[in-house]
């Protein structure tokens, strides 16, 4: 009985080596073909907000308005992660302008719903892999107001970027000072007195709402 249970202890570990094996040759498979596609689209920015606002809706409107901006003003290809919401409306703004619009999409259990604007795209089985790749290539990062998904984005390269993996050149900004602002104030009030963070983390993100300064921020770290 005993010589049973260590060969059957032998055998599941094996198994568990085995599949560990396989999952990281697909994770280093799924990164290699997704960094290969955006090896095309060198010039990007990355939008980032709520799924569910529709086109009568501000962000999504102010979205649509500066991807188009960022096409047509500075070449930029425009990546989202190809849903819909201030995703679609990116990839709008992006297609409508004649530009690269780019989807870095995950395959689900059940279908994920696709915006109709995407001119380009790399679907991701792995959630963190599409997180990588939605910040690998870009040179500024556009968030608007969302939910739970948005603000693990948010700080999650807010993180990256605190910590020096991702560098602090390239512009951060959030759109909606109503929403960001509420936000900021949080970290102020409970994150920074109780020093949890410093003073010069919070000046990590910009709070933009003009489509002008964010070009011009943009186009000065392009610059650099």
């Amino acid at each position: 009985m005993k010589e049973s249970t260590e060969n059957n202890f032998i055998l599941n570990r094996e198994k568990m080596h085995n599949l560990a094996r396989k999952r990281v040759e697909e994770i280093s498979r799924e990164f290699a073909d997704g960094f290969e596609f955006l090896e095309d689209y060198p010039k990007s920015v990355t939008f980032f907000g709520a799924s569910q606002f529709k086109e009568d809706n501000k962000y999504y409107e102010s979205a649509r308005t500066l991807a188009s901006r960022l096409v047509k003003e500075l070449g930029y290809s425009i990546i989202s992660g190809g849903g819909p919401g201030i995703m679609e409306a990116a990839n709008r703004g992006a297609c409508e302008a004649g530009g690269d619009s780019l989807g870095l999409l995950i395959r689900l259990p059940e279908e994920q719903p696709i915006n109709k604007y995407i001119t380009g795209s790399f679907s991701s089985y792995y959630f963190f892999v599409r997180k990588v790749l939605l910040s690998f290539s870009s040179e500024a990062f556009i968030f608007y107001p969302g939910g739970f998904g948005t603000l693990d984005e948010f700080f999650e390269i807010m993180t990256l970027i605190q910590t020096k993996k991702i560098t602090n050149h390239i512009p951060f900004i959030c759109v909606g000072s109503e929403y960001w602002n509420k936000l900021k104030e949080f970290m102020e009030h409970e994150m920074l007195t109780r020093g949890t963070i410093t003073k010069e983390n919070l000046e990590l993100f910009h709070i933009i709402d003009s489509h002008d300064e964010i070009i011009e921020m943009i186009l000065k770290n392009s610059l650099k």
